[in-house]
């Protein structure tokens, strides 16, 4: 290749790099005008990661795989959900076992054997499974599955440690995770659970933090998640302190991991604990039930600076202080708790914090039981995001399904939509308004004709922020087994800016 050839190419790459950025700047001294404004469109690629849903020989599983109807989508794709076994992309076994992992009904899986197959967006597609071996999943959606799919992992345990309900919504991969209200006392039994859906190993370092401060656990630093596996950890094999509650940091030092956290209690049952939304100086932990018999609050600011907290409750009729915990002093590095006993009094509640003064961030989540006595079962709520423009929640039934709605500061217009049964049914939807300062128990669409389960989707139509939470319900022996899952914004649709060539930039 001659020098003229090379410098030809060189022109055109700075060509290229020059027009590139003249599209995203802003307006020249010579009256260009400035970008339009973004154009949400559906994602064309989506990746879930679902955590080994038990350690019980008796636990009973089942998946349901859901995406939204979205306009605007492509007319093909493809979506799978299938066994995190150490195979790499292209078969090699990374495991370092030399061995699959059992999936679903005691199979073998491999990468090429998916665990579920969607069929067609707006109808949810279900599984289950049995026992212990169960693995944990990584899923890809492309195309028409791609935006809004969602998958939940419901497992019902019927005795032992963290027996009852435990759901848990699958995530994608992230580098930066807390875990308020995780614990190592005596009668808890808490796993990390770590995924890693890539073709190269993940280094994570696991901090803890109790009522005094950080606790050494030199253990928790530098482990390593092999590529295409899930790696459960004990988190008492971490520290030899035993405290009922913590705060878990999980940062990613290289590559990326979903995390979720299997908190179980040898005699309250037991959930998956969500990680929560980013520390801000504002948060909202949507969906109490109107029957929980005991409600903690854990908190806890990576800051440097402590916070101060107004802590209320929206209820069906405003906002209230709940009495003698109308506020939280939250030390920088120290995981604190306040005990808010049956704070919604049978109403529907969701607890918003706000800073007194100086906003400092910090993140949250509430630890709820239901029932009494050796009838009692736990569930969590994260501190989580706002539905914005869409949220979805699948695995729900005609009954033991509670949708939970808030709109903390100003009133709002959502709309839900149940969707088409799995196994038959016709999609149906209802409008909503949520006053400002207030929690609802909506009384959720069902599909007409149901069989199967179903999927919602909540629309914020109009007005402030909505948040939400979905809760399953299922009693057994007198025990009110329960799961919560929070509802953020299914990241279905990406904000892509309007942008235009503009060759005048050459001329400066």
């Amino acid at each position: 290749m001659n020098r003229t050839t090379l410098s030809l190419i060189a022109a055109s790459g700075a060509l290229a790099a020059i027009t590139a950025f003249a599209a995203f700047a802003g307006p020249t001294a010579s009256g260009a005008s400035a970008p339009k404004a973004a154009a949400e469109l559906p994602v064309e690629r989506t990746s879930l990661l679902c955590p080994a849903p038990s350690v019980s020989d008796i636990a009973d599983t089942s998946y349901t795989s859901f995406t939204p109807v979205t306009q605007g989508t492509a007319s093909t794709g493809t979506a799978r959900l299938q066994a995190a076994d150490g195979q790499s992309a292209d078969g090699t076994d990374n495991s370092g076992t030399g061995k699959g992992t059992k999936g679903p009904k005691g199979g073998k899986k491999t990468a090429d054997q998916p665990v579920l197959t969607p069929k067609a967006p707006g109808t949810p597609v279900t599984g289950d499974t049995s026992g212990a071996d169960a693995p944990a999943l990584i899923g890809t959606a492309g195309g028409k599955f791609a935006p809004g799919w969602t998958v939940q992992e419901t497992t019902e345990v019927a005795a032992g440690t963290g027996r009852g309900l435990q759901g848990v919504t699958c995530t994608s991969a992230d580098t930066d995770f807390w875990f308020p209200g995780a614990g190592t006392s005596a009668d808890r039994t808490d796993y990390l659970h770590l995924t890693n859906p890539d073709d190269s190993a993940a280094v994570v370092d696991i901090e803890l933090y109790g009522k005094d401060g950080a606790i050494k656990s030199p253990l928790g630093e530098n482990q390593t998640v092999p590529p295409h596996t899930s790696k459960p950890i004990l988190l008492s094999t971490l520290t030899d302190e035993q405290q009922a509650d913590l705060t878990v940091h999980v940062s990613v030092r290289s590559g990326r991991v979903g995390a979720s956290v299997q908190a179980l209690d040898d005699k309250a049952g037991g959930d998956w604990l969500a990680a929560s939304t980013d520390p801000a100086g504002s948060l909202v932990l949507p969906g109490i039930p109107k029957d929980a018999t005991d409600v903690r609050l854990i908190a806890f600011t990576p800051g440097g600076d402590d916070a101060d907290l107004k802590v209320r409750l929206a209820s069906p009729d405003g906002l209230i202080a709940p009495a003698g915990n109308d506020t939280l002093h939250v030390k920088s590095g120290m995981t604190t708790t306040a005990d808010l006993g049956d704070v919604t009094r049978g109403e529907a509640g969701s607890l918003v914090l706000t800073p007194t003064d100086q906003s400092v961030p910090v993140v949250a989540a509430l630890r709820v039981v239901r029932g009494k006595g050796d009838k009692q079962e736990t569930a969590f709520i994260p501190a989580t995001a706002p539905v914005g423009t869409r949220a979805t929640s699948a695995d729900n039934s005609a009954k033991g399904t509670t949708l939970s709605l808030t709109a903390p500061t100003a009133t709002a217009t959502v709309k839900v939509t149940a969707s088409a049964g799995s196994d038959g049914g016709t999609a149906t939807t209802k409008t909503y308004t949520i006053k400002s300062g207030t929690t609802q128990d909506v009384s959720a669409p069902v599909p007409s004709g149901l069989k199967g389960t179903y999927a919602l989707t909540v629309e914020t139509v109009s007005g402030g922020p909505v948040y939400a939470s979905r809760t399953l319900s299922a009693t057994e022996s007198g025990v009110p087994g329960f799961t919560i899952q929070p509802l953020p914004n299914d990241r279905g649709l990406v904000a892509v800016p309007k942008t235009s060539e503009d060759l005048s930039v050459l001329q400066k």
